[in-house]
């Protein structure tokens, strides 16, 4: 389980050497102790190969840092999941939008 998770965060993370995001397919565990794993990362576009340490602690629920009031984590809380298909209609929309955010979301600048 504790793999997936650094697999995941890692292919967040992108090459300093060309700015490629890495794939899960491209960390490979070389072992670990205690909370310290190591791991080789390799670019899948350049080639480039790092060594990582990461230092994972388990048991500990991070902090939950917002600026939404109780009412608004309230609401969202009880929205139904946004789809792949609403996300990629968004994207869509955005990827050739040329206007006004403030205007399209209904708010005024300050």
């Amino acid at each position: 389980m504790i793999e997936g998770v650094i697999k995941s965060l890692m292919a967040s993370m992108e090459c300093s050497a060309c700015g490629q995001c890495y794939g899960e397919d491209n960390v490979d565990f070389l072992g670990h102790e205690g909370g310290l794993w190591l791991l080789r990362v390799v670019c899948s576009a350049c080639h480039t190969q790092y060594l990582v340490a990461a230092l994972v602690r388990e048991g500990r629920v991070p902090e939950f840092i917002t600026d939404l009031t109780e009412a608004e984590l309230d609401k969202f809380r009880n929205m139904d999941v946004l789809t792949a298909d609403e996300t990629l209609d968004m994207h869509n929309f955005l990827k050739d939008f040329t206007g006004d955010v403030c205007q399209l979301f209904g708010q005024k600048r300050a």
